[in-house]
């Protein structure tokens, strides 16, 4: 039996990775962060990848946040660390080359909060909650909470889910564009892998570019991102996928991209 705090499988070009550490509904600790950093390496060296899904297991959470019997007893130097470690799986996340989709099965606290807004796109079960509670416990966010709730949600969202600390329900989350769409829980998977599929046969140089675009230029002024996107434009045309999607739509046929 395998003590790895994951579990991954595929399915037709999607990587499903889950957090898998129900009795602690699924708390990052020190070991899942490297766990989850070395997953994601592995999906975005593995060309037969397109998309991953990252979920949490069970019905109850994504992930519940950091292992808080874990943080307890560490010092000040040690704390700085482990939210070094956390920024770095998060940051790999966020620059992955292919969509990443967070599938909120659940809770989403904390660390969980924090690892489901560095994917890409989120969607959340009508039942889940998602929150920054760090200052019930006298800490303050440290995977990147502060700074991606602020750049999704906006100021005013932010200083309220940090300050007060009360989560809030998946309508309330898409209403502050935290999460993309909320579907009914029974249908989660479903559409979540409906997305996932849809994204898995579109070319994947251009999702890539697509990525880089938004990732990398938006953390620059207007200016700079624009001109990223020029670069990233022209080098689209020197893919066989380009060729393909043109000509299939002169043809009026379906594209087959091959990453090429």
């Amino acid at each position: 039996m395998s003590d790895s705090p994951l579990l991954i499988s595929d399915r037709d070009g999607v990587r499903v990775i889950t957090v898998h550490r129900p009795e602690k509904l699924n708390a990052l600790n020190a070991a899942t962060l490297d766990a989850l950093h070395t997953a994601f390496d592995a999906a975005a060296e593995d060309a037969a990848v397109r998309v991953v899904v990252l979920t949490g297991a069970g019905p109850k959470a994504f992930v519940a946040g950091a292992d808080i019997a874990e943080m307890a007893g560490l010092t000040p130097v040690q704390g700085r660390d482990f939210s070094q470690r956390g920024q770095r799986m998060m940051r790999r996340v966020e620059r992955m080359p292919k969509p990443v989709i967070a599938m909120i099965n659940g809770f989403a606290l904390g660390g969980g909060l924090e690892l489901a807004m560095c994917c890409h796109l989120r969607i959340a079960a009508d039942s889940a909650k998602v929150g920054q509670p760090e200052i019930n416990l006298g800490l303050i966010p440290g995977f990147g909470g502060t700074q991606r709730l602020l750049r999704l949600a906006g100021r005013a969202a932010a200083l309220e889910l940090c300050l007060a600390g009360a989560p809030i329900d998946a309508a309330r989350a898409h209403q502050l564009g935290i999460v993309n769409r909320v579907v009914p829980a029974a249908e989660l998977d479903a559409e979540t892998m409906k997305l996932a599929t849809q994204l898995a046969t579109a070319a994947p140089l251009a999702l890539r570019g697509i990525l880089d675009c938004i990732i990398h230029g938006g953390e620059t002024g207007l200016e700079e991102g624009l001109e990223y996107e020029t670069a990233q434009f022209g080098l689209i045309f020197s893919t066989d996928d380009m060729r393909e999607g043109t000509s299939a739509f002169l043809e009026r046929r379906k594209p087959e991209f091959h990453g090429r």
